[in-house]
């Protein structure tokens, strides 16, 4: 009887493929996420940018065009993390803007506390962008025809 390595599941194979319920949980947290990104974060900066703008904190001024670019990169994020041969580059994207959200709030707002939730989304977008590593070669196959 041979016993099944469980380290096999993680390897870095590129046909890796999440196992049913590593699957829906990765789905449901990808629209949920998505959806967060494109409704509450990206859509505000685009639609309002100036409001926000007014009630951020003083010491946090940047210009507006940055805004309606951060918004434009979290809705385009928020999209891709919903489209499967897009999810884990878009995971990835997302990882390293909220990696930078996280240093922004703790070192230009002065608010380091602030820079917990973006770091934890960081930690979300990068499991979500090893687990769907195997979609990276899937778009680049697709592209390649």
């Amino acid at each position: 009887m041979t016993t099944a390595n469980p380290a096999a599941n993680f390897s870095d194979d590129a046909t890796y493929r999440p196992g049913k319920v590593r699957n829906r949980v990765l789905w449901t947290l990808q629209i949920l996420l998505g959806l967060f990104f494109i409704i509450a974060s990206g859509g505000p900066k685009l639609v309002m940018p100036n409001t926000l703008m007014d009630n951020a904190p003083e010491n946090l001024t940047i210009p507006i065009g940055l805004l309606i670019f951060i918004g434009v990169v979290e809705v385009a994020g928020g999209i891709g993390l919903m489209v499967p041969r897009l999810s884990a580059l878009a995971a990835a994207g997302l990882s390293v803007l909220t990696v930078l959200a996280a240093g922004t709030q703790a070192f230009i707002a002065d608010k380091p506390a602030m820079g917990i939730f973006p770091l934890v989304l960081a930690a979300i977008f990068a499991w979500i962008a090893y687990e769907r590593r195997a979609t990276v070669g899937d778009l680049r196959n697709s592209l390649s025809r």
